[in-house]
């Protein structure tokens, strides 16, 4: 959701400082209610009518943790979650080690131990309708 441009929230709160309603205000600017509210208060708290700058959302776990993390794949890229967990010493879960290795950029895809088969192939040939062929549908020549 886009932010509402600082034009816009000084004329949301001239317009409820000068009597009007919150329901009115939020009517006539169209915003919700809930907004006109909250920027009220942001008012009174702390004197601006600014967005609020703050990094949203939980913080990482393991964000301290990255170089070392980035160290231990750099010296054995084939670890598991679980051993890159028992190697930095952390007790949280095994998920939380996987998304931080993902956010750094690394995946636990492993390479395929053995060449595919080239001698002899996986499934029979199809005809274009999705059949299988089979001696008594080839066609008569």
């Amino acid at each position: 959701m886009a932010t509402i441009s600082m034009d816009l929230r000084e004329r949301i709160y001239d317009a409820r400082q000068s009597g009007e309603t919150t329901t009115e205000v939020a009517d006539r600017f169209d915003v919700s209610p809930a907004f006109v509210r909250r920027l009220i208060q942001r008012h009174r708290e702390t004197g601006s009518l600014a967005p609020s700058s703050a990094p949203r959302g939980r913080k990482l776990k393991l964000a301290g943790a990255a170089d070392q993390i980035r160290q231990i794949l750099a010296e054995k890229p084939d670890l598991t979650a679980t051993e890159i967990r028992d190697r930095l010493g952390f007790t949280g879960t095994v998920l939380t080690v996987w998304r931080m290795v993902r956010r750094l950029g690394f995946t636990f895809k492993k390479s395929q131990f053995m060449p595919l088969n080239k001698n002899a192939p996986t499934s029979n040939k199809r005809v274009s309708n999705g059949r299988r062929l089979s001696p008594n549908m080839l066609p008569d020549d």
